[in-house]
């Protein structure tokens, strides 16, 4: 039989059962989803109610000043805000011109004069435009939100923040008109340089006032408030350039100009806008280092200016001041002309804190120099400063090496160029701490290749100075890259802190308004041995009392340091140096002192008598921290127990040569044993002849009574071959 199929009305049951069920579990998935939407909404609510409860109160004050960052010295003491009044000044909206509000309204909040607080499809658009023009073209928020945000809540991107500043922004728009919303934020935006408010910005990035204002330059100022750090004119021109060319393109977009005047405000480039005025800020060099220092550890530059930080410092206010009048005027030293630079770092060295930064020398520096810190952002090489670090720090650690260890000192090849000392001549076989004491070039280099070029690397990595490759020349100062002052302060004093780096810091921590602490004192690293520390300390006090250093001593102050100079480049001719060093330290104070031109001519070096400039600067301020205050020497560790005596004399890297004298010194002593033998012959002979001719004498002679022998005169001790160096003139290169 065939198969049976059902029948049309069969069928049809079946259909409508199946259409039944369907529409059964329809209904429950709907309700299923009507309940959780619901039940989410609900635990929306709640915890948007939540958020909201704890929402700050609208504080006028609060709206009209921003919250200044304070800064606490090392002491807590209150030294500064950082952004004070003289860099916020206030301006009506009606003294804004429409050109320049309509730059901030194209680019932050093109709907402003039409929304209630929170643009819904502002959010939306925002995700368009940053897709078409770059990521930053646009953002979601209103500028009543960036408003709320500046004044109340905190630049942390949480939900609860988000929900906090939406509903504030609404309450705002209920409390103030636009108007006053749009003076308020012009009046209170960040646009980096420690300037508040679009009054400021015009004064301080073009030297004029915003009625002056081109379309371009408020397109300029406009793009800033974003990311004012990374659009910084100053440092970064061609990004703000590009940041500029982005709003002027919003605003021929919204209708606020057209294409001819948006082609016209681009031909202007951001560097010939500029006209930046220079702000006078006390202890310049050091909240600037503070202000770096805080975006290295991920805090960003709003936040500093405008979120009311308590940021505890390492400064020493009077080891500030007297380091900045010691820099700024004659009146300590006396400086060859104004465009001589100098600058320094002062560091606790047992913590790594840093007392006192002198960034510069003087303050009328030109518009590329302006804001240039010395003594933090210099990198120049460190010449014979280095050899501690690079060459005899390393050997005593890893080759187990005494300052007695014997370093033949002549002339040496390496790559095809030769290297010299400083005066030109070569000493034999000394010992490492007399190579150090008068920073003889060839034994550190030699000292170097004996230790390796990975150990050195790893040795000087662990005192903050990394690098990438190490070459022979790296360990008399010739480094690719160079250092900063602050780098080589940090370094040194290890070897006063008994071996233990701390990297150099100018922040403890920092206090939210909230009351949150964040501590951010780097970690110790044990860097090196204590024998290490103190051998090589013991040779550094020898470089201030009896060798290069002698200029920087201060009598009565357990005192150790070193001194470097660098080469004139090629093509300048004359008797100096592009560059002068003096790194120094106590049991309590370590400075890095550093002294030269921005560019080497024929007419801007230091000159071999200004070299000395370095340690006295050095001496000046080290003097004056150690005033009236005990300072322990530096301890010897029980793994110090006696300086051996010096092993015997040998070359290094040189063994066969070595045999060769060896061999040469055994003929000699041979040779010279003949020469006593025959000498001794001919004595008997003479001495028989002379007996031969007494006898011969008559009986009167013979009752004469006989001369004394003269005795035979003692061997006279051969010559030193490690001659005492002559002490070179106080203003030679090294």
């Amino acid at each position: 039989m065939g198969e049976q199929y059902p029948s049309r009305s069969e069928f049809r049951k079946q259909r409508s059962k199946g259409e039944s069920k369907f529409k059964k579990l329809a209904i429950r998935t709907g309700i299923a989803l009507f309940i959780f939407f619901f039940l989410f909404v609900g635990v929306l609510a709640v915890v948007g109610i939540a958020y909201v409860k704890d929402a700050p109160p609208l504080n006028p004050e609060q709206l009209v000043a921003p919250q200044s960052s304070t800064i606490y010295d090392m002491n807590n003491k209150k030294v500064l805000d950082i952004a004070g009044e003289e860099y916020r000044k206030t301006i009506s909206l009606d003294q804004v011109p429409e050109r320049v509000q309509n730059a901030f309204l194209a680019v932050e909040d093109a709907r402003f004069w039409s929304h209630q607080g929170i643009d819904i499809k502002r959010i939306g658009g925002a995700l368009v435009e940053n897709v078409k023009e770059g990521f930053g073209a646009e953002g979601g928020s209103t500028i009543t939100q960036q408003l709320v945000k500046l004044s109340y809540l905190s630049s942390e991107k949480t939900v609860e923040r988000k929900i906090q500043e939406m509903y504030l922004a609404l309450k705002l728009e209920r409390k103030y008109s636009k108007e006053e919303i749009l003076e308020l934020y012009l009046n209170k935006v960040y646009f980096g340089e420690g300037t508040y408010g679009i009054a400021t910005a015009s004064e301080v990035f073009f030297s004029k006032s915003v009625e002056e204002l081109t379309i371009s330059e408020a397109a300029l100022l406009a793009g800033l408030p974003q990311r004012p750090s990374a659009y910084n004119p100053i440092e970064y021109p061609e990004l703000a350039e590009k940041r500029r060319d982005t709003v002027l393109s919003l605003m021929e977009k919204h209708g606020f100009i057209s294409a001819k005047e948006k082609k016209e405000a681009q031909l202007t480039s951001v560097k010939d806008l500029l006209k930046k005025q220079k702000k006078q800020t006390k202890y310049q060099s050091f909240i600037d280092h503070v202000i770096e220092e805080l975006k290295e550890k991920g805090i960003h530059e709003k936040a500093i200016y405008t979120e009311g930080l308590k940021i505890y410092t390492t400064l020493d206010p009077k080891a500030q001041e007297f380091t900045e009048k010691v820099l700024m005027t004659d009146e300590h030293i006396d400086y060859p002309d104004e465009q001589f630079r100098a600058s320094v770092a002062l560091l606790d060295t047992e913590t790594g804190e840093i007392r006192a930064l002198g960034g510069r020398r003087n303050m009328e520096e030109d518009e590329i120099e302006r804001g240039f810190n010395y003594a933090t952002q210099l990198k120049r090489q460190p010449g014979s400063t280095a050899k501690p670090i690079m060459a005899y720090g390393p050997a005593i650690e890893k080759l187990n090496w005494t300052p007695n260890q014997m370093i033949k000192d002549e002339p040496i090849e390496l790559n095809g160029k030769v290297f010299r000392n400083w005066n030109n001549k070569y000493h034999g076989n000394v010992t490492m701490k007399t190579a150090l004491q008068w920073s003889y070039n060839i034994p550190a280099i030699k000292t170097m290749q004996a230790v390796g070029s990975d150990e050195v690397k790893d040795f000087a990595g662990k005192l903050g100075i990394e690098l990438d490759e190490v070459y022979p020349a790296y360990a008399i100062g010739g480094f690719k890259d160079g250092v900063s002052p602050l780098q080589l302060a940090g370094a040194f004093a290890a070897f006063g802190n008994e071996g233990v780096y701390n990297q150099p810091h100018a922040v403890r921590k920092i206090v939210y308004l909230d009351g949150r602490e964040r501590k951010l004192q780097p970690e110790s690293v044990k860097a090196m041995s204590e024998r290490t520390a103190y051998l090589i300390t013991d040779m550094l006090k020898a470089v201030v009392t009896q060798g290069t250093g002698q200029l920087a001593n201060i009598p009565g102050l357990p005192l150790a340091g070193k001194t470097g100079t660098n080469q004139l480049p090629d093509g300048i001719y004359g008797s100096g140096a592009a560059d002068a060093w003096f790194v120094g330290y106590t049991t309590r104070y370590t400075a890095s002192v550093w002294i030269g031109y921005d560019k080497i001519t024929q007419e801007t070096y230091v000159k071999s008598n200004d070299t000395r400039i370095a340690r006295l600067i050095f001496k000046e301020i080290m003097a004056h921290v150690s005033e009236g205050k005990e300072t322990p020497d530096f301890k010897r560790p029980s793994s110090v127990r006696t300086i051996p005596d010096p092993p015997p004399e040998k070359e290094l890297d040189d063994k066969e040569e070595d045999k060769s004298d060896k061999g040469k010194k055994e003929e000699d002593k041979k040779k010279k044993d003949n020469d006593k033998d025959s000498e001794r012959k001919k004595e008997e002979k003479d001495d028989n002849q002379k007996k031969d001719h007494d006898e011969n004498k008559g009986k009167k002679d013979k009752e004469k009574p006989e001369k004394p022998k003269p005795e035979k005169p003692k061997d006279e001790e051969p010559p030193k071959e490690d001659p005492e160096p002559e002490k070179p003139d106080d203003n030679d290169d090294d």
